[in-house]
């Protein structure tokens, strides 16, 4: 029995379900499309919908903390996933943060709470909550719902003392990719 193919679910009644899958990839992709029908079960989504794909290991984030992760995000299109407009997935760089800053879409403040370090989440962002009714030119239409998978690759937590897993985040290290917020909402990567 492999842990990672196993889904846990609660009903209406909070009674609980837990399915066992043939392989991990089953099991996280389920997830996702439960987090999906959740999304359409809504008549007009007002908070960041959160769906843990894998959880991690370690103490969960905080606000404050030092991330390091990857990412891909959709436009949510005809009540599924529409098309990728970022990604930082095949790319040498991870996406540097500190959770609380307020340099990353309100959505992914909210959405990363309690993550922990190998934990992968499934977000969907409404508008308020990612870029409103700006969009970003070209590449995100106004007022649009939006997905990201996000992975947390590297944690530094705020309260740890000095030692812990050599993460430094330094502006001058690289320009931070999307979903940071700028005068256009992505950077020239």
């Amino acid at each position: 029995v492999q842990p990672n193919n196993y889904s846990t679910f609660y009903d209406d009644q909070r009674q609980n379900w837990s399915i066992m899958f043939e392989s991990e990839k089953t099991a996280v992709d389920f997830s996702k499309q439960v987090c999906i029908a959740k999304c359409n079960s809504f008549p007009v989504l007002e908070s960041v919908l959160c769906q843990d794909l894998l959880l991690g290991e370690g103490q969960g984030v905080e606000g404050g903390d030092s991330l390091e992760v990857s990412y891909t995000g959709w436009l949510f299109q005809n009540n599924g996933l529409g098309q990728v407009f970022d990604s930082n997935v095949n790319k040498d760089k991870l996406l540097r943060l500190k959770l609380g800053s307020g340099k990353v879409i309100k959505g992914w403040e909210e959405g990363m709470l309690g993550m922990k370090k190998g934990g992968r989440r499934f977000l969907i962002i409404p508008p308020a909550w990612a870029y409103g009714t700006q969009g970003v030119a070209g590449r995100v239409p106004p007022d649009s719902t939006l997905v990201f998978e996000v992975e947390v690759r590297r944690v530094k937590l705020t309260k740890e003392c000095s030692g812990s897993d050599g993460l430094s985040v330094s502006s001058r290290d690289s320009p931070a990719p999307s979903p940071v917020l700028s005068s256009d909402g992505f950077s020239s990567d």
